[in-house]
């Protein structure tokens, strides 16, 4: 435990007020990581409390523990004053505690109602009219504002939360554990699912929530806990918690933030990389209208803008994935055929995707599978893959980001959301690619993790890479040499001036200050 800064604090605030949720002493053994070692916590009616720690410190155990899912080896679980009920029984432990993940569960093809009141009918016969009057009546009670009768897939991911949160209510849980709930919001949704978060202390729910994003621990919570390595480093007050602990408690010691020296003069000076012009693409998700820029090589361009502005449409098809309903994408001069990854791979794109699990893993395959699936014809003789050359290559990748799995066959599935983030940036970079398009690439990433994958990127640039950095979150900005930013599809100001002003930048994104 050395670097630990200091014994949990035994004054937690309000005690006086009774636990909606106690774990007591919980161990849980999983090998190297995940596992947990006599930690205890407790949530109380009316708090929020954080729950804070790297990837592979023990949340997510912690959550399958207090969730009904896991059975600890050790330590026992309380809700609102009783014992937990036996891991059989769902029923029981819904009725008592939910879960939002950070994964929407959610069923797309049903509706608001329908997804409220799943798994719930008393009855054969389902009084579909009845159904939606009672959804309407917990939306209202609740205060939120959402159509019962909409389809789920036509939701925001801001609205789908809302729809797991009511559905947890509805069935009468006053325990909310909320995973990452802001990961894939806009600054705009956040404050409003902060609001939600106010309204339900104030009727007594306790809530747990789960965050790598600190400024979020010190605006809506009460109380923090964190945990490093299966262990409990600290609980305590957030008011008595500085960020300088905080971050000591969660990795044993200071970050070191990368600093990068980049300037957009030496880049201008090199030779474009990327070069798009006229770029118009009409989606659902981001529509795009007459875009033009250019990347030079041993640049990184920032693309900034809200949800919905174009950026990710760009990223998408600058990578293979979307076509393009007018103008041109040349990369080193030649022009790029739209919608085809294969071939923007051929032409030396590398991507890394903001949903790691959608585009980015395989997550039955081992961890050196993963890291070599671009380059299979590099690690292959005669058409058969040569286990010994993947496992070179792999190993080569997984040292220089520092990936931790017990083996390199390990399933990816199996490591903590910073390693398969990792893999993810490592499996783009194993091709060796002249351009590398990364989008949010440290979302739901503990801060150690984070600055090792801003420090591997900003390194590629600075090798002569192209990068392509498609972001909301402007402490990843910080590694770009300049900044475009995008409003309903449309560039809308360049900023080169270092460092970024987030104000002005925020601003123009939201259409306040566009110059």
């Amino acid at each position: 435990m050395s670097g630990s800064p200091g014994p949990p604090d035994e004054r937690p605030a309000g005690e006086s007020r009774p636990a909606v949720a106690e774990a007591r002493s919980i161990s849980k053994s999983f090998g190297t990581t995940h596992a947990l070692d006599g930690v205890s916590l407790s949530v109380l009616h009316g708090e929020c409390h954080a729950l804070v720690g790297r990837n592979g410190a023990g949340k997510s155990t912690l959550v399958g523990v207090l969730t009904g899912l896991l059975k600890p080896d050790h330590g026992n679980v309380l809700l609102h004053g009783e014992d937990a009920p036996s891991p059989g029984d769902r029923a029981a432990w819904q009725r008592a505690v939910a879960c939002v993940y950070q994964r929407s569960m959610v069923v797309p093809s049903l509706t608001v109602a329908e997804n409220i009141f799943l798994n719930r009918a008393e009855r054969r016969l389902v009084s579909w009219r009845g159904m939606r009057r009672e959804a309407r009546r917990v939306m209202l009670e609740w205060g939120f504002d959402v159509d019962v009768d909409l389809l789920a897939a036509e939701l925001s991911v801001e609205q789908r939360q809302i729809v797991e949160i009511a559905r947890a209510l509805s069935i009468g849980a006053r325990f909310l554990i909320l995973d990452e709930p802001t990961a894939s919001l806009e600054a705009q949704a956040i404050e409003r699912l902060f609001a939600h978060v106010l309204r339900l202390k104030a009727t007594g729910v306790g809530i747990l929530y789960i965050s790598h994003h600190l400024e979020e621990v010190y605006e809506i919570c009460d109380r923090a806990t964190v945990l490093r390595d299966g262990r409990l480093i600290v609980a305590a007050d957030v008011a008595d918690l500085d960020h300088d602990r905080l971050v000591a408690a969660m990795v044993g010691a200071a970050v070191e933030r990368v600093e990068t020296s980049a300037t957009g003069a030496v880049a201008g000076e090199a030779p474009a990389r990327l070069t798009v012009s006229g770029l118009t693409v009409r989606s659902v998700s981001g529509s795009v209208d007459d875009v033009s820029f250019e990347i030079r090589v041993g640049e990184c361009l920032g693309l900034f803008g809200l949800r919905g502005s174009g950026t990710e449409t760009i990223a998408d098809v600058v990578a293979g994935f979307a076509q393009r309903d007018g103008g041109e994408v040349l990369v080193d001069g030649k022009p790029l055929e739209g919608g085809k990854v294969h071939v923007a791979l051929q032409r030396g794109v590398g991507y890394v995707p903001e949903d790691r699990h959608a585009r980015g893993l395989v997550p039955t395959l081992g961890v050196h599978e993963n890291l070599t699936l671009p380059v299979l014809d590099r690690v292959s003789r005669f058409g058969l893959v040569s286990s010994g050359r993947r496992d070179a290559a792999a190993g080569r990748i997984a040292s220089r980001l520092q990936i931790v799995s017990s083996a390199g066959d390990q399933p990816v599935g199996e490591l903590s959301g910073g390693n398969q983030q990792k893999v993810v940036v490592g499996r783009a970079l194993s091709s060796e690619p002249k351009l590398l398009v990364v989008v949010s690439p440290t979302v739901g990433v503990d801060v150690a993790s984070k600055e090792a994958l801003l420090g591997v990127v900003e390194q590629a640039r600075a090798e002569g890479m192209a990068v392509l950095l498609v972001s909301d979150d402007l402490d990843e900005l910080r590694i770009c040499t300049r900044i475009l930013v995008l409003a309903r599809g449309r560039i809308v100001r360049e900023f080169r001036e270092r460092p970024w002003d987030r104000l002005e930048l925020i601003a123009t994104a939201e259409g306040l200050a566009v110059a």
